[in-house]
């Protein structure tokens, strides 16, 4: 069989990208990497070889194409059942997609203001004020899935799962832009660890390292 192709963007601003990447890394599972240069002439072109709607990531796998990020991890987990990519609780399984889809759609002012800058340290975001609401939310169900799954391990549903790959970029730009959860009411230092947890992750350290060229 052909090894999948994972088609994805520059690691330091490619938050999409990070996704995927994230699980088929964390995950074990065997793929090539294509990594297109974005923010050049070039880029469109580039993605349009591999990219039919012309963005990425992109899936390439057993003569499909799949893009956007959430249906790839979707179909990363339907053909490895064997990984608990999703918690295999029934009803944990829906809460992360519930908080992944949440993610997936929403939260388009912390975007706008805070780009993924991955290694960047001490930014601070185009408008403070604008992303109050977003990163309340953020730190809200982070807390609530932690409180409620976090004694079966650090993550947002004890182990590692797709709900991590969905918000690995968001703990990112926590770190880049200096967003303290306690100053959210996420006083008791759940966040924090949950964060610490991530950015420890070997996975997420060599994202950084690949990142930083």
């Amino acid at each position: 069989m052909t090894k999948p192709k994972l088609v994805i963007g520059t690691k330091a601003w490619s938050s999409w990208s990070l996704r995927p990447w994230f699980v088929m890394r964390h995950f074990g599972l065997s793929f090539d990497e294509i990594e297109i240069a974005l923010r050049t002439p070039e880029t469109a072109t580039h993605i349009a070889r591999y990219s039919p709607s012309g963005k990425i990531p992109v899936l390439l796998i057993d003569n499909l194409t799949i893009g956007d990020s959430l249906a790839i991890i979707e179909t990363l987990a339907d053909r490895n059942p064997q990984l608990a990519i999703w918690p295999k609780d029934i009803a944990m399984r829906a809460l992360a997609r519930s908080v992944s889809a949440e993610m997936h759609a929403g939260f388009q002012a912390l975007r706008q203001n805070c780009p993924m800058d991955f290694n960047a340290r001490g930014l601070a975001p185009l408008d403070a004020n604008a992303i109050l609401a977003d990163v309340a939310r953020i730190v809200t169900l982070w807390s609530d899935c932690r409180a409620r799954f976090g004694h079966a391990g650090p993550f947002l549903f004890g182990d590692v799962t797709a709900a991590d790959a969905m918000y690995a970029p968001v703990v990112s730009r926590f770190v880049t832009y200096g967003l303290d959860p306690a100053a959210f009411g996420c006083t008791t230092g759940a966040c924090r660890a949950y964060m610490d947890a991530m950015m420890t992750l070997p996975v997420m350290r060599a994202w950084a390292k690949e990142a930083a060229g």
